[in-house]
């Protein structure tokens, strides 16, 4: 089987799918891999070292998608909604597509996918179970996220995350709180300790209080319970208003205490949940800072504006998304190793075996036979469930 690396289209996407350190294991399971020419080169890894490892670099984008029975892209059309669209008359009848593609997004883009008969897999739904743990490539975008967005906000901020001690005197440490601990939230706290911050953390979920402090955060714990506070596959919950207003009311005083807000709350195919107001960045110090990792879902802050950088009552809000991009080369590695755990699973002996009995498969499959046929996805965009054998097939 033929597996096919297009460059990727969306502007100022830098990553790449696949990097040539993985390609002798796809080789040993039987996979060829064509690469489109100059796809990893904004990420660190030229042509050569492709064709090094055995990859067949082809001049076209056409040509990658008329060979390829696997398409492998970090963001497919569905989560590319700028150029992604481009790449629908390419796909053939029975190919597979591989990578981000947003299915809580955009009913319509993912049918007309279907209607090309291509079978997708969506790796933003992989099930978090330790068995898909190497295959969990939104975990891995989001380490990235957390690590970077610490890295802008110290950049930004005029003052210095570590105390130091000098002879001009001492210098106090800078500040720093977490709104939303899950992979992206977690990370930002690790970061924003190597830096030499003193650091908060908050969620809604208890069962994060101890990863918070193990890290050597304070977990903030405020005077309010959620209801299922998180799902099986261990996301939050989207909580009503009247939890959300609370919130805020008693967060004010927290994040006024703070230089740097990084806010990272977000609930899978829902809006995200407004955790700061703009009372409450009125309340912080001039100077401070707010990164939004939230922005591209609507963001945690009212006044965040998705992919700008804006200055409200001196203070400084980030909604810049796709932060994983500006680390490349090791966003794409991470990515193609979370890719290649799952060509491994999804290929063997050659050939495609797509066994809905297997939980990893079964919960990333979107399309297959020009239908839509994954059972989360049907039920959120509000489609009659499928035949018993039909879902099967």
């Amino acid at each position: 089987m033929i597996v096919g690396v297009p460059r990727e289209s969306f502007p100022g996407e830098r990553r790449v799918a696949l990097v040539p350190a993985v390609l002798p294991n796809l080789a040993k399971a039987g996979l060829e891999v064509v690469v489109e020419a100059g796809a990893g080169v904004e990420a660190g890894y030229p042509d050569a070292d492709y064709a090094a490892k055995g990859a067949k670099i082809l001049p076209q984008r056409s040509e990658v998608f008329r060979v390829s029975d696997i398409i492998v892209q970090v963001l497919c059309y569905g989560s590319n909604d700028k150029t992604g669209a481009t790449d629908l008359p390419l796909f053939h009848k029975d190919q597979v597509l591989v990578g981000f593609l947003r299915p809580l997004g955009s009913a319509e883009t993912i049918q007309q996918i279907a209607g090309r008969g291509v079978t997708t897999f969506a790796v933003e739904l992989m099930p978090r179970t330790t068995r898909a743990q190497s295959m969990d490539a939104l975990s891995s975008m989001a380490t990235i996220s957390g690590y970077k967005a610490v890295l802008i906000a110290a950049d930004t901020l005029p003052r210095i995350f570590p105390m130091l001690t000098t002879a001009a005197g001492t210098l106090t440490p800078a500040r720093v709180l977490i709104l939303g601990c899950g992979v992206a939230g977690l990370q930002a706290i690790a970061t924003a300790r190597r830096l030499g911050a003193v650091v908060s953390a908050y969620d809604l979920r208890p069962a994060v209080k101890e990863q918070v402090q193990s890290l050597g955060a304070r977990f903030v714990e405020l005077a309010i319970e959620a209801k299922d506070a998180q799902d099986a596959r261990g996301y939050a919950t989207a909580q009503d208003e009247s939890f959300y207003r609370r919130q805020r009311e008693l967060l004010g005083k927290v994040t006024a205490e703070n230089d740097v807000v990084i806010t990272a709350a977000v609930v899978p195919g829902k809006k995200s949940p407004v955790l700061v107001t703009k009372e409450m960045v009125a309340g912080m110090a001039p100077g401070s800072v707010l990164v939004d990792l939230a922005a591209e879902r609507g963001g945690n802050c009212e006044l965040t504006r998705s992919g700008e950088q804006i200055v409200e009552h001196g203070v400084t809000i980030i909604g810049w998304f796709n932060l994983a991009s500006t680390v490349p080369y090791h966003a794409s590695q991470m990515y193609a190793r979370n890719l290649t755990s799952f060509l491994l699973l999804l290929v063997k002996e050659g050939k495609l075996q797509i066994n809905t009995n297997d939980e990893i498969i079964r919960e990333t499959l979107l399309t297959l036979g020009g239908e839509v046929v994954n059972t989360r996805l049907r039920e959120f965009l509000k489609l009659p469930a499928l035949a018993a054998k039909e879902a099967q097939q």
